[in-house]
């Protein structure tokens, strides 16, 4: 919401759904660029996953407020995360000139910070130029707008939200377990990064150490606390079954419905308690129809313990 520190779960697809990302080259330049331009936007990054024709990433923007009032040496430290050497110089000698040649360049610096489409944009474009150039290609890389949904920024919707985006690889049957996957903020917090680390940790509403987080986020991950062996039982799900029962309007547990492809997580539009999508409905009544009453919608398939969305999803919700 315009002007408030809010939480989006972002998605977005190579052009014709190509497998561009294929590679782990691809996979990592991608990676490191995510964590580059949140880094120079504010936007903080919760968990993320990168596939091999699509990625999602799970971010925190900044309150309005907190981007104005950034200072010239916040400012340079930002860019230096996205730029170097006589880049890094050109800005700094501008913003030392002071008056409004100063402030005009702050004023275009910063209206690339804050905002989750600035980042998504930012980030994009970054990557496309890269590919393009180190494969000798042109044109278009991503086949549309990013797709987003507002998420309650509530650790339990966050940390199911977070769970189902880094399952992906799990649904994708590439591994049986998520900390086998190098490209997805729990197999990177796993391996020890403490930038993962720390957005696991936040998108639990947690300062307590890095150990009782994990624990606490494994329970939404693997639907029970985690043992080493723990993926070996957990990974007896028929995903074929699950989507029949689900889409035949029967009930699963979460562990398993975060197995499949959930479409409220990415085509529900708003997703929270109902306190959360109701309050967003009246903010933005003018966006619906003259017969709707009410903002939130159940979601089906198994106990969500309380989170809705606002668009009532009938078919093919689960796939």
């Amino acid at each position: 919401m315009a002007g408030e520190s809010s939480v989006y779960h972002c998605m977005t697809r190579i052009v014709g759904g190509d497998f561009f990302l294929e590679g782990d080259r691809e996979k990592e330049v991608l990676r490191k660029q995510i964590w580059k331009v949140s880094a120079f936007c504010g936007v903080e990054v919760l968990t993320y996953c990168i596939m091999s024709n699509h990625f999602h990433v799970l971010v925190r923007t900044p309150h309005e407020d907190d981007v104005k009032e950034i200072s010239d040496k916040e400012l340079m430290r930002r860019v230096g995360c996205i730029y170097s050497g006589d880049k890094v110089d050109f800005f700094r000698s501008h913003l030392e000139l002071g008056g409004d040649v100063r402030r005009n360049f702050r004023a275009n610096l910063l209206s690339r910070m804050g905002d989750v489409s600035l980042f998504m944009k930012e980030l994009k474009q970054r990557f496309s130029i890269w590919y393009n150039r180190s494969h000798r290609r042109s044109g278009t890389l991503w086949g549309e707008r990013f797709k987003s949904v507002l998420v309650q920024d509530d650790p339990f919707a966050l940390m199911t939200i977070a769970a189902y985006i880094d399952l992906n690889p799990v649904r994708a049957g590439i591994v049986s377990d998520p900390v086998e996957y190098r490209y997805c903020g729990y197999g990177e917090a796993m391996g020890g990064s403490k930038m993962a680390r720390r957005g696991i940790a936040r998108l639990m509403g947690s300062r307590s150490s890095w150990g009782r987080s994990i624990e606490r986020y494994r329970v939404i991950v693997f639907g029970k606390g985690y043992v080493r062996d723990a993926a070996k039982t957990n990974t007896g799900v028929d995903a074929e079954k699950t989507r029949e029962i689900l889409n035949q309007g029967g009930r699963v547990s979460r562990n398993e419905a975060l197995r499949c492809r959930v479409r409220y997580f990415s085509d529900g539009a708003v997703l929270g308690s109902k306190e959360f999508v109701q309050g967003y409905f009246e903010s933005h009544r003018d966006r619906f129809g003259a017969k709707r009453r009410d903002g939130p919608r159940k979601l089906r398939g198994s106990d969500w313990e309380g989170l809705m969305c606002i668009r009532d999803l009938r078919r093919d919700v689960f796939g």
